[in-house]
């Protein structure tokens, strides 16, 4: 009897924990607004490939050559992968087109739809909700 309690307690415990990470997790609307699209070129400055998304950091510089640092949210590490990325896709330095949503704070943050080269037009798609775009 004793045994049997113990067993569920842990595994009453364990599903805590493994659920912690979802309720965790925001809805997209909550932090983006799919009505501001916006488009951004600059170049990476950082890349944060970690759950529970993919961040990548740009030098973006206005009209009058000021530089504002962007960061824009991808789909998970297996989302972005299964879209044609790797780790080491991304270097510091490549200047790189972005269409998404604007952060609903006003922050310089956005939420990636898809991300292409400027030198080379290569696209690859970028969010959750994102098909693969065709090559």
């Amino acid at each position: 009897m004793r045994s049997s309690a113990l067993r569920l307690l842990l595994l009453s415990g364990s599903l805590l924990v493994a659920a912690a990470p979802a309720i965790a997790h925001h809805a997209f609307s909550a932090e983006f607004d799919s009505k501001q699209p916006i488009t951004i070129r600059g170049k990476v400055t950082k890349i944060q490939w970690t759950n529970p998304h993919v961040w990548v950091y740009l030098n973006v510089q206005d009209e009058a050559g000021k530089l504002t640092n962007w960061g824009f949210e991808m789909g998970a590490p297996q989302q972005v992968q299964n879209q044609g990325w790797g780790r080491n896709t991304l270097k510091a330095g490549d200047e790189l087109i972005v269409v998404g949503s604007k952060a609903r704070d006003g922050s310089t943050r956005m939420n990636a739809r898809n991300v292409t080269w400027a030198a080379t037009g290569v696209k690859l798609g970028a969010a959750s909700s994102e098909p693969t775009p065709a090559q």
